[in-house]
């Protein structure tokens, strides 16, 4: 009989953290699981303490291909998957001995729910600066599906280690995809847009660690401006569909990269919306700056909360409330 979990592990030289991962797994409470790890090309010992792993578990299964990314590693162990859950795990991490008990018994009780996450904490501290701690609490923060899609265009809601998902529902949206942008940002997009709702565990349930070699320190498809291309191109798709344009609230340089990466996809940009009294009745990219006393001439757009402090997005967010429009249905945050 199939494992209820199938675990997608990626490897790629990581044996210096690997031990730690899998002493992790082995010490889960809920033990109907698989692991499906990916060893895509690796050049250190990774291959070696892998295939011992297997010899010693015959819950474990390894593949070995060349270097090509997390994408084709991903998908090589996905599609290979035989449990009802898909748990994504990565090989510099660590899991919480509760964490699978924990994901599952939400979503056994929850079928309302396509996946859901889990709290996560940094490690090792002494390396965690200002802006992670602020990221780690943010996304501690996303618990419910009113969480999730709130903030959905601010940031990746969920941690992708912590992702704990339906594995039908995952093959009905493609899987993962490599567009160039990152890979758990579109999936959980795709999830979205499908109508799945999506929540985690109010419980911190993986250590996740920091260290210079992580791909998304590394690697082009998780800049800044990656990730923005992915928003707009799912934003213009969605929620914006339909309606006249976008207005941008916040006229910074968040406000003004996000506005030309809407035109650059095809969209318009009606306007802008700013306090700054310097600032109104310029065009910004072709686009008239008002104050936000104007904003109901604008009401057959749909508005974009779009400055950097939560503090602020959140002051936007009352103030569009106050005047009638809905979050989601007529605007969101995006950073």
């Amino acid at each position: 009989m199939p494992a209820a979990i199938s675990v997608l592990l990626p490897v790629r030289d990581a044996a210096p953290y690997l031990p730690e991962c899998i002493a992790s797994l082995r010490a889960q409470t809920f033990e109907d699981f698989e692991v499906l790890a990916v060893d895509d090309g690796s050049t250190d010992d990774s291959p070696g303490l892998l295939s011992a792993w297997a010899r010693e578990d015959s819950r474990v299964s390894v593949v070995h291909q060349p270097p090509r990314g997390i994408v084709p590693a991903l998908e090589a162990g996905r599609t290979s998957a035989r449990g009802r859950y898909l748990a994504r795990m990565d090989a510099d991490d660590i899991a919480e001995p509760t964490r699978f008990a924990e994901q599952f018994m939400l979503l056994e009780g929850r079928p309302d729910l396509a996946g859901c996450g889990a709290g996560v904490r940094y490690f090792p501290r002494a390396e965690v600066r200002g802006g992670g701690r602020r990221y780690e609490d943010w996304i501690n923060g996303m618990r419910t599906p009113e969480d999730v899609e709130r903030n959905l265009f601010i940031e990746c809601p969920l941690a992708h280690p912590t992702f704990f998902l339906r594995t039908a529902i995952v093959a009905e949206v493609g899987g993962y995809v490599d567009r160039g942008w990152p890979e758990d940002y579109d999936l959980i997009l795709r999830l979205w847009r499908s109508s799945a709702r999506l929540a985690a565990v109010d419980r911190v349930l993986l250590q996740w660690r920091i260290h210079r070699d992580r791909a998304s320190v590394r690697h082009e498809a998780y800049t800044p401006e990656a990730f923005r291309r992915c928003k707009v191109h799912y934003l213009l798709e969605t929620l914006a569909r339909g309606r006249d344009g976008l207005v941008v609230w916040g006229a910074g340089p968040i406000g003004k990269a996000f506005a030309r990466e809407v035109q650059v996809q095809g969209g318009s940009v009606r306007a802008f919306v700013d306090l700054d009294p310097r600032k109104i009745d310029q065009r910004i990219h072709g686009a008239p700056v008002i104050h936000p006393s104007g904003i109901d001439e604008y009401r057959d757009g749909f508005s974009v909360a779009a400055v950097g402090q939560e503090g602020a997005r959140h002051q936007i967010c009352a103030e569009l409330e106050s005047a009638g429009w809905e979050e989601v249905t007529d605007f969101v945050a995006v950073a």
